[in-house]
């Protein structure tokens, strides 16, 4: 009859002695322990940890142990799927036989190889960028592809643009020849209805104080006039200065 309680005594002495910086027990019924696997140092030395936690089931390793990741450090959640897959298979291969070494071997392997990829999908992703913005180059010295369609459409545009710049280019010049003409006195006259209001808007600004100069007349009774005489010129008298 096996002695399971013997059998895993025994391997884990030997687990304490394989790893001894990163092995701890967290109970003893059941037996449950973690051990920390870390990757070898990759690009900028970049390292993936994981910390296994196993737990013995009464009959291993008839049976498969318990395992979980108990924590992780630059791991990515799908590799974390893999690699409790990998257990699985690992578990499934070696049943009968004490198997954590190496079912810890096993991930040892896989997280170096998680490093590689992880270096291998930063060169890809650098070599996508590359690739767009050399397209992106292209297109902007490439320019817009000239088809019939947009061809016409850019005809139509621009001939309207014309159009209307020949209409204001006329407007402008009909308004600077239209400057040029003097109009004359009876036409601005006709034009400007506020010359007929002028005079009068004039005497409004003196205050109709128009000053007369009385002594430039005489009073016509004063005078002895003879109407009848064919030699008499009232306006002659006017301008008679003795």
């Amino acid at each position: 009859m096996t002695d399971y309680a013997e059998e895993q005594r025994n391997e884990l002495e030997a687990i304490e002695s394989i790893y001894p910086d990163s092995f701890t027990v967290l109970s003893e019924v059941p037996t449950s322990f973690t051990i920390t696997v870390t990757s070898d140092a990759g690009e900028n030395d970049e390292t993936i940890e994981v910390t296994l936690q196993f737990t013995y089931v009464e009959k291993y390793p008839d049976e498969v142990p318990l395992w979980e990741i108990y924590s992780q450090e630059n791991l990515e959640d799908s590799d974390a799927e893999g690699i409790l897959t990998l257990l699985q298979q690992q578990a499934e291969e070696n049943l009968g036989m004490v198997m954590i070494f190496t079912l810890v071997t096993a991930v040892q392997d896989k997280l170096n190889e998680l490093v590689d990829e992880i270096k291998n999908r930063r060169e890809e992703e650098k070599r996508r960028k590359e690739e767009a913005a050399e397209e992106a180059e292209k297109v902007l010295f490439q320019g817009t592809v000239v088809t019939i369609e947009n061809f016409l459409s850019w005809k139509a545009k621009f001939e309207l643009e014309m159009a209307e710049l020949r209409r204001k280019r006329q407007k402008e010049e009909e308004q600077q020849q239209a400057g040029k003409i003097k109009l004359t006195g009876k036409k601005l006259f006709e034009t400007d209805h506020n010359l007929d209001t002028s005079d009068i808007q004039f005497l409004e600004d003196s205050g109709n104080s128009v000053e007369v100069d009385e002594s430039l007349f005489q009073d016509l009774e004063e005078l002895d006039l003879d109407e009848d005489d064919p030699d008499f010129d009232l306006l002659a008298l006017g301008s008679d200065e003795d």
